[in-house]
């Protein structure tokens, strides 16, 4: 060993040796391909500040967006049997949820939290495609069921935000169960008289989008979202044509009259204010003021036969 190794070698890497920078700084655009600061990126909502494309929010960033200040109360989610089917594909279904729930940091792909929206209580269940794709499985219907009762219980409006690919096919039948529950949960909420929104955000398929996710009262897609049952390329083997451009996104479900409106996602958090503002408001606009009987004579049918009659007299003795 000699100076040459020990000191003068060390220096020279540490001159022209690669600084470790995290993966994450950096993320591509998937529609115009630019490189978006992750800092930047952010604080847009996710959105591409060149080409405006809305890539897919974290639930909790999207929760803490939506509510008055940013903040918002979690509620625990009932339990349910992890792996009733003990399915098993490249490795086992709970080795799966494990390291869904690392990537994400949440327990499922679901997150339902209450607070206040514009000043009114307000319910949101939100997904996370990052979890397993925000499939829906047991726990997924579980929430839903709880956000519906727990609106009922407020006497606020419910929000769902589906960003899904279908049920979890590692729960087979109690997946597809979970479709008729989630219907049942949102019929709660309107017997309730409670408004129920939905915003369509991207991808919304599959049997989410066949059960709560085209219920609501009024429906909202983010721009350039995907929304169908099932994928365009199965649509065009099956009836053996080419689909017209822009098939199953939000704007052309606007044009075909399947959706509301689409909203820019920095315009989402006032257009539900307003929505819920005018869907909650109980009171008339205006004050009513009653009709005094005495200024307004209303005919009666009788009255009115008799003025005919009297016309038609006046008319002939003018003749004569």
């Amino acid at each position: 060993m000699s100076w040459l190794t020990n000191f003068v070698r060390p220096k020279i890497r540490a001159l022209v040796g690669k600084t470790d920078v995290p993966d994450n700084l950096w993320q591509k655009c998937p529609a115009c391909d630019q490189m978006l600061f992750h800092r930047e990126l952010e604080n847009n909502l996710f959105v591409c500040n060149h080409c405006n494309h809305h890539l897919r929010l974290p639930a909790l960033k999207r929760l803490e967006h939506l509510f008055d200040d940013g903040y918002y109360t979690r509620i625990e989610l009932p339990e349910v049997e992890i792996d009733p089917l003990k399915f098993r594909d490249r490795k086992r279904y709970v080795d799966h949820l494990k390291d869904a729930q690392a990537k994400s940091q949440q327990d499922e792909a679901v997150t339902v939290a209450h607070g206040k929206l514009g000043g009114h209580d307000a319910v949101i269940a939100a997904f996370d495609f990052s979890f397993m794709g925000g499939s829906m499985g047991v726990a997924a219907g579980q929430a839903m069921i709880a956000a519906a009762r727990l609106a009922k219980l407020q006497e606020a409006p419910l929000i769902a935000v589906p960003s899904s690919g279908g049920a979890r096919m590692q729960e087979g039948m109690f997946s597809l169960v979970q479709m008729p529950r989630t219907i049942l949960a949102v019929d709660e909420v309107r017997e309730a008289g409670l408004p129920y929104v939905v915003v369509l955000a991207d991808p919304t398929t599959g049997g989410t989008l066949a059960s709560f996710a085209m219920l609501g009262d009024i429906h909202i897609a983010e721009p350039n979202a995907t929304i169908g049952f099932t994928g365009a390329r199965v649509i065009e083997r099956t009836i053996g044509e080419a689909l017209p451009e822009g098939f199953q996104r939000s704007e052309y479900l606007l044009d075909h009259g399947m959706v509301d409106m689409v909203v820019n996602r920095h315009e989402l958090r006032g257009t539900l204010i307003r929505i819920i503002d005018m869907l909650m408001r109980r009171a008339p606009s205006a004050e009513v003021v009653p009709l005094n009987s005495g200024d307004i004579e209303i005919p009666t049918p009788k009255t009115a036969e008799l003025e005919k009659e009297t016309e038609a007299a006046v008319d002939l003795a003018a003749d004569d």
